[in-house]
């Protein structure tokens, strides 16, 4: 084995995992940000840590391979706290900080808190490094843990401030890549052949089944798997925000996303089905309106890769334990009879049906300013086929995963899964990984102020993402809640809602980005045309009905 120093040992390694774009917050690892130069590894410094580890996340997402991002001590916990949503939405970033010498701890030493308890709290495997020669053993376990099973972050502690102790030394090191471990995911285990007949009787035998796709059909890349089920049972199929992308808008089967983000039609048919059947998701909070949607007592079945997860909501009358895309293929090679269940067809179409006839007056209207429901019709109508859509959470995930519809199989859809703000930072990460494709970030007023000055680093970068900012000079979501505790609508209520208007596409255009600013419908489709043929970050201030704000979701 050769001589040689951490940094070149870092470098080399995440190269060979694949990874060609690296975010940061200065000052880290300098020398190793020189090796990866060498290489071709793009570096993107930051404004801030979280914005590093949100790129990461998004990166991870779209690649289905693992991400790196970087901070010095005094900023670990910063990008502790960014790692939250990768750790939400079960994405394999690698993140690497600097601690203050061992000999240091526990002294005061400057600007120094203790890493372990924030970085445990997100993440899967957490390590500190104090020399180069345990490097290579940690950054192997991190790749694995990072993109085994339940996907998720996983993190080193470099000693140093800067982790220069680990790498500005040389020792002799073993650059020791896993192929194996560069991608989602790492194995495609089979579930049971037992469990699949049994699987396969129970949607047989039921008379009003629907299947509920999860972020790990995403993860597995099952979306063709996932439509020739549907299609061969004839089971209503809908989709958690993380598997939006997975099953086209305009199929019959098509039932939309349930939950608390929802349409009213998926929580109704999920409420009169008589089998669900979850594929790759954790029946978390969001997709089941905190467990109440389907009811409980309602029969469920679960596959999932990671076996923790069989049941771990809703008892299930069967578990398949396996690969999504690889047990569903095992599920199709079984010639497995269905009744066409015409009856329950026509009742989940009525149920959309009327959800879309509820929606059409905000969803065609023409008025100024614009409802967020028409900015999502023009945007599903002129959305380019190759498009990668970054939605903001809040009203932004709302609007994006009800109203949005994704209908070719190269779109695809990422949203954030806990902190507002996320979804600027988050298209900067996704362009990176699929720089070839459009990359178009929804966010609002509220969620494009957090990380507004990663616009600069998007122009001094070369990362030309789209920025749509559904601008209603507030955070409306907000405001029933504040005049409920209020008692009535008044200057104070005001205070904690509202936002003076800003014209976010003059900012964008003092950072050297495009800014475009529409005020009617009719301006929408020729400003995303414009910011799709740009060779420069692009900001579209579109701006919206403060009183757009999105129904509460539907329970029985």
């Amino acid at each position: 084995m050769p001589k040689m120093t951490g940094a070149r040992l870092l470098a080399e390694t995440v190269y060979g995992y694949g990874i060609r774009d690296v975010f940061f917050m200065p000052y880290i690892a300098p020398r190793a940000l020189m090796e990866m130069e060498k290489l071709g590894i793009k570096r993107v410094q930051t404004h801030g840590e979280k914005s590093a580890a949100y790129m990461a996340d998004a990166y991870a997402r779209v690649k289905r391979a693992p991400a790196l991002c970087m901070a010095q001590s005094v900023g670990a916990v910063n990008l502790a706290a960014g790692l939250q949503d990768a750790w939400l939405s079960c994405s394999p970033v690698v993140a690497i900080t600097g601690r203050e010498w061992q000999g240091h701890q526990l002294r005061h030493a400057y600007q120094e808190v203790d890493h372990r308890d924030p970085f445990a709290a997100v993440t899967k495997y957490s390590a500190y490094v104090s020399k180069p020669a345990e490097l290579s053993q940690h950054l192997r376990q991190a790749f694995r843990s990072a993109v085994s099973g339940t996907p998720g972050p996983a993190h080193l502690d470099l000693q140093g401030i800067d982790g220069t102790a680990v790498v500005d030394s040389e020792a002799v090191l073993d650059i020791a890549v896993e192929p194996q471990f560069a991608q989602l995911p790492p194995f495609r285990p089979v579930a049971a052949g037992a469990d699949i007949r049994a699987a396969l009787d129970k949607l047989a035998n039921a008379e009003r089944p629907v299947i509920v796709a999860g972020g790990g059909v995403t993860a597995s890349d099952a979306r063709v798997e996932l439509i020739a089920l549907a299609e061969k049972l004839s089971i209503p199929v809908a989709t958690a925000l993380n598997a939006k992308a997975m099953f086209p808008a305009d199929h019959p089967l098509a039932v939309g996303v349930p939950g608390a983000y929802s349409r009213a039609c998926a929580n109704q048919i999920l409420c009169e089905a008589d089998l669900v059947f979850y594929i790759g998701s954790h029946t978390g909070g969001q997709l089941t309106h905190n467990y109440r949607i389907p009811p409980p007592g309602t029969a469920v079945m679960q596959l999932d890769i990671n076996a923790a997860e069989i049941g771990r909501n809703y008892p299930v009358s069967v578990g398949l334990h396996g690969d999504a895309r690889n047990t569903l293929r095992a599920m199709l090679a079984i010639d497995q009879s269905a009744p066409p269940r015409n009856e329950w067809i026509a009742r989940v179409r009525q149920l959309v049906e009327a959800w879309r006839e509820s929606a059409r007056p905000h969803y065609e209207s023409d008025s100024a300013p614009i409802r967020p429901e028409r900015l999502c019709k023009a945007l599903s109508e002129h959305l380019p086929d190759d498009a990668i859509v970054v939605s903001d959470t809040g009203h932004s995930g709302i609007w994006t995963g009800t109203m949005l519809d994704l209908r070719e199989p190269t779109q695809r859809y990422i949203r954030c899964s806990g902190s507002l703000g996320w979804g600027l930072p988050a298209a900067m990460g996704a362009k990176c990984a699929h720089p070839e494709r459009p990359a178009i970030c929804f966010t609002g007023d509220g969620g494009i102020w957090y990380h507004l000055a990663e616009l600069e680093t998007a122009v001094r970068c070369g990362i030309n993402t789209v920025t749509l900012i559904n601008n209603n000079h507030s955070l409306n979501q907000e405001q029933a809640g504040v005049e409920a505790v209020y008692g009535e609508r008044n200057r104070g209520s005001d205070e904690l809602w509202l936002f003076d208007d800003v014209d976010f596409a003059t900012i964008a255009e003092s950072l050297g980005c495009l800014g475009i600013t529409v005020r009617h419908p009719g301006e929408i489709a020729g400003a995303l045309e414009q910011a799709v043929n740009a060779r420069r970050p692009v900001v579209i201030d579109v701006k919206t009905d403060v009183a757009g704000i999105a129904p509460l979701a539907w329970l029985p």
